[in-house]
């Protein structure tokens, strides 16, 4: 039923100026949850499914309700309006206990009524069989109105009062009638005109039994009357005189409904108001500070801080201390390079290289990166509420205190995170390099020309015939000889030469390292952090971009 309803909004809204504002009041309430006060959106949500539900009923009725307290006449008002006794009149008590209606043009109003929820027996056709006045040429003027005469708003009983501020926020048109005696209340003053001032255009004020006031004092009242709306921020508002019981004025009232109506303005502009003052509530809420995003270099300086308290420089040297100790081991003279076999490898002391074998029994090994330092805890927590302090200066304080918790939302998950980050990253460290596997090779074949050679000189001088001309010769030198300086000489040399090489290729590992390290810890503060607080930037613009359309 939800999903027809909202296709039923979007189906009336779609394409026309007002259901743009529809829209994007929508977008606005919805980007605005769990941001803004809960209480100010539902009202706002009510305003726009109202209008949504307003735009697919009938528009060529219009709704103009008569509101008053007790006394005022209001019900007179509606009699006279309409040529029919169709309200109970009463002076000293409320006799309007449920809203009654009369409906010029009956066709397609069924639903306009169901929706106002006006029953059956308080609906009446003006041009039905009660009509007494079917000839009265003013009637046709009012073709389309569907004439409201409301409960007393000053009733002591409740469900008065709730039907009509219900009714009033559903008229397209209200015409406010105030009696002579008291049209000072503060209850119509503070309770409903003061607060409608953004509604001016679809709201009229009759001052009724003017036929009671002496003559001579009639425009001052009226005129008090009008300083009184001017001071409620109404200044828009016509005041008019009307005496329903001489029938002073009515003339006049039904030409001014009838010239509204015929303009067909005023479901239109009854909704605009309503959205316009939904939306600078909400507005005045959400405030007007300018929409803004994540700076890149704010993001960097987070990362730096993060990757430092992570301890990725202390991994990116152990990548190059490990690098430089296994390929050292491998290219090295090997009479001495087995010493090292008893050096600790500094990437297994941080459980970073352990292997799959042992991945395998421990699951995703735990790293022993050294913790933060306090320095270093207190920089990453200074970067990340200065970037929400940053991100959220100049906006009110929901969406403060929103960016505040965005930032921190996920922050007991960050070492957890970080350090199995870490502990996934490929260093590019287990494995020595292609050309040191080669060196070592070759060491060992170096190694075993000179254990040849000794063994070989060894064997000659046994045998007294290392000096011999049978003893082959290379350059006037004895091979036997040769081969045994030549493989110790030339090992040496080799591993000299490959401390270079070794050098030169873990620093280059080390820099792949850090960069694959770097990636990791991005990636996270980018979930935890960067992410949150991105939403809710996204979520503030597309308020203030839904209130502009609301507004403009």
């Amino acid at each position: 039923m939800t999903s027809l309803l909202e296709g039923a909004k979007k189906l009336v809204t779609r394409g026309t100026d007002i259901g743009a504002r529809i829209e994007g009041l929508e977008a606005a309430v919805d980007a605005a949850r769990g941001r803004l006060d809960d209480v100010v959106l539902d009202e706002v949500h009510e305003t726009v499914d109202r209008a949504a539900g307003r735009l697919r009923l009938s528009a060529q009725h219009t709704v103009v309700g008569i509101a008053g307290a007790t006394g005022s006449g209001k019900s007179s008002t509606f009699n006279a309006l309409t040529g029919l006794e169709l309200s109970a009149v009463g002076v000293r008590r409320p006799t309007t206990s449920w809203a009654t209606a009369c409906v010029w043009g009956r066709e397609g109003a069924d639903e306009l009524l169901e929706w106002l929820g006006i029953p059956p027996r308080h609906q009446t056709t003006r041009d039905s069989m009660l009509d007494t006045r079917r000839d009265d040429p003013d009637a046709h003027a009012l073709d389309g109105v569907v004439l409201l005469d409301l409960p007393d708003h000053d009733s002591t009983e409740l469900s008065h009062h709730l039907e009509v501020d219900r009714l009033v926020q559903l008229a397209d048109l209200v015409i406010w009638v105030l009696d002579p005696q008291k049209y000072a209340d503060a209850a119509i003053h503070d309770r409903y005109l003061a607060p409608l001032k953004s509604h001016d255009e679809v709201m009229l004020v009759v001052l009724n039994h003017i036929d009671s006031v002496p003559e001579e004092r009639r425009q001052s009242m009226l005129d008090d009357v009008r300083r009184l709306l001017d001071a409620d921020g109404l200044e828009r508002v016509p005041v008019m005189a009307l005496s329903a019981r001489t029938g002073a004025g009515v003339a006049e009232l039904k030409a001014e409904i009838a010239n509204r109506v015929e303009a067909k303005k005023m479901t239109r502009t009854r909704l605009e108001a309503d959205l316009r003052a939904a939306a600078h509530r909400l507005e005045e809420l959400s405030g007007q500070g300018r929409t803004r995003v994540l700076p890149e270099n704010r993001v960097s300086d987070l990362n730096d801080a993060l990757a430092d308290a992570a301890g990725v420089p202390t991994v990116v040297e152990a990548v190059e201390r490990s690098t430089r100790l296994r390929a050292g081991r491998a290219t090295g003279w090997p009479v001495v390079s087995w010493i090292s076999r008893f050096k600790p490898d500094p990437l297994k002391r941080l459980h970073l290289d352990l292997g799959a074998d042992a991945r395998q029994l421990t699951g995703r090994a735990r790293t022993s990166v050294p913790e933060a330092t306090q320095v270093q805890r207190a920089r990453v927590d200074s970067e990340i509420r200065s970037l929400a302090d940053d991100l959220s200066d100049g906006l009110a304080r929901p969406w403060v205190e929103a960016i505040r918790r965005a930032s921190v939302s996920r922050l007991p998950d960050l070492n957890d995170r970080l350090d199995s980050a870490l502990g996934a990253v490929d260093l590019g460290a287990r494995r020595i390099p292609i050309w040191a596997g080669a060196v070592r090779f070759l060491q060992w074949l170096l190694i075993v020309a000179a254990v040849g050679g000794a063994a070989w000189t060894v064997a000659l001088a046994v045998s007294g015939t290392l000096g011999d001309d049978a003893t082959p010769k290379v350059a006037g030198v004895a091979a036997p000889l040769l081969l045994l300086a030549g493989g110790i000489v030339l090992g040496l040399l080799l591993a000299l030469v490959c401390r270079g090489l070794v050098g030169l290729t873990a620093r280059a590992r080390a820099e792949t390292a850090g960069k694959r390290l770097r990636a990791a810890v991005d990636e996270v503060a980018d979930e935890l952090v960067v992410k949150p607080l991105e939403s809710e930037l996204v979520a503030y613009t597309t308020v203030r971009t839904g209130l502009a359309k609301a507004l403009k």
